[in-house]
């Protein structure tokens, strides 16, 4: 006590740094900010030892094919590192255009805008359309990326059960505000693994007149035709306003996107701080994309190799008896529900050569401590087998 005393110092920002319990338990157990030393497709080393990574957004693989890493190098050497400044000024290039243009496109919209971070163009596809006085429907398990831009907005926000519509019908309609209103859900949620029940969610949204936001981060490149995400999925891709987007996934990238209207795109870029004021992705960046995204038109392989993948992986899961919170997607739990479960169950993955990462309340509700998975196209047979034996191992931990 008299030692914390005396290193206590006139800066209370600094003391909460000090005192921090959350740092001191993450810098105890170590379960985050691992730094691999190499990788190539699924197998990573780590602290010197091969692993198998197996809580990667690389659904697609394609992260290692050949002609995305080429078009980065091109990209590289024709444009240099960096555009070093903002699109209104200085940093547009014609790549941005391109790249916007086909994804538009792809996406069955007018008009797109990319981001240098898929943070940004989720968080800008809220604050930049709603508004003090505007009444939000939120499903309570959105991303932070989305809740931040809730924040932003100063608009009133009203949470709805996890994708529930019949519970989003009660809370809109004991809603009297006859302000403007959003609704703004994930087409596929990471952490659970769940897809939206999007066809009743967008009646609902067209009978009050919300404004749709749909984060489609993990639903890209998964679902849909050749990938084209939830809304094409279910057919409702006319009903969405806005469908906002990460490239750091099936696209094998970093940035994010935002789709929809010309007019909703050009006001985006009009009154949006998140795109105004931020830095225009690199060149190799865009151009790795942009390949991925072709690839995903040209070689269905990956889309199909990634379910296979994932039926396999799921059905093991089930076999041993582990709860995945009936996922229904390449992104799988396995819910332990308790940080004391969770965290022996993933030290002994590692244990075996299986890089996963945890995840515990408050960051999941309580009771849903898991350990997040997900299945890439480029996991192998022989891979998925000794990431059933790791399991089986990890079992007998808890």
């Amino acid at each position: 006590m008299a030692l914390t005393f005396f290193l206590r110092s006139k800066k209370a920002v600094l003391d909460r740094c000090r005192d921090d319990y959350v740092t001191k338990m993450r810098l105890k157990y170590a379960p985050f900010y691992h730094a691999i030393e190499s990788q190539k497709g699924t197998t990573i080393r780590l602290d010197g030892r091969e692993m198998i990574m197996l809580s990667s957004n690389d659904y697609l693989g394609l992260s290692f094919h050949p002609k995305v890493i080429e078009a980065g190098r091109a990209a590289f050497l024709k444009w240099g590192t960096s555009t070093t400044g903002a699109r209104p000024s200085n940093g547009s290039r014609t790549y941005h255009v391109e790249l916007e243009q086909r994804l538009a496109t792809f996406l069955g919209r007018e008009a797109c805008h990319i981001h240098a971070a898929g943070y940004l163009s989720c968080l800008s596809s809220v604050a930049a359309f709603a508004t003090k006085g505007d009444v939000i429907f939120a499903d309570k398990n959105i991303h932070s990326c989305l809740w931040d831009g809730i924040r932003l907005s100063m608009a009133t926000v009203e949470r709805f059960s996890h994708n529930n519509p019949d519970d989003l019908r009660d809370v809109i309609t004991s809603s009297n505000s006859q302000a403007p209103r959003l609704l703004v859900i994930e087409g596929v949620y990471s952490m659970e693994g769940h897809i939206a029940r999007l066809p009743e969610l967008t009646d609902l949204a067209d009978e009050h007149g919300c404004f749709t936001v749909l984060d489609d981060a993990h639903g890209f490149g998964v679902l849909g035709r050749q990938g084209r995400g939830t809304a094409d999925h279910f057919g409702v891709n006319s009903r969405i306003d806005v469908v906002c987007g990460s490239l750091s996934k099936s696209l094998a990238s970093t940035g994010g996107f935002v789709a929809a209207s010309r007019e909703v795109i050009e006001y985006l870029r009009s009154n949006s701080k998140q795109t105004i004021f931020s830095a225009a992705i690199s060149p190799s960046q865009a151009a790795c994309a942009q390949a991925s995204l072709e690839l995903m038109q040209s070689e269905p392989e990956h889309l199909e190799r990634l379910w296979a993948n994932t039926k396999k992986y799921r059905a093991m899961l089930k076999s041993l008896g582990l709860d995945t919170w009936e996922s229904e997607t390449p992104a799988v739990p396995i819910v332990l529900g308790s940080k004391e479960r969770v965290y022996p169950f993933w030290r002994a993955l590692l244990e075996k050569g299986i890089f996963t990462v945890l995840s515990i309340a408050p960051a999941v509700p309580v009771g849903k401590d898991l350990i997040r998975t997900a299945i890439s196209a480029m996991h192998t047979d022989e891979q998925i087998e000794k990431i059933g034996d790791a399991l089986v191992y990890a079992m007998k931990k808890l």
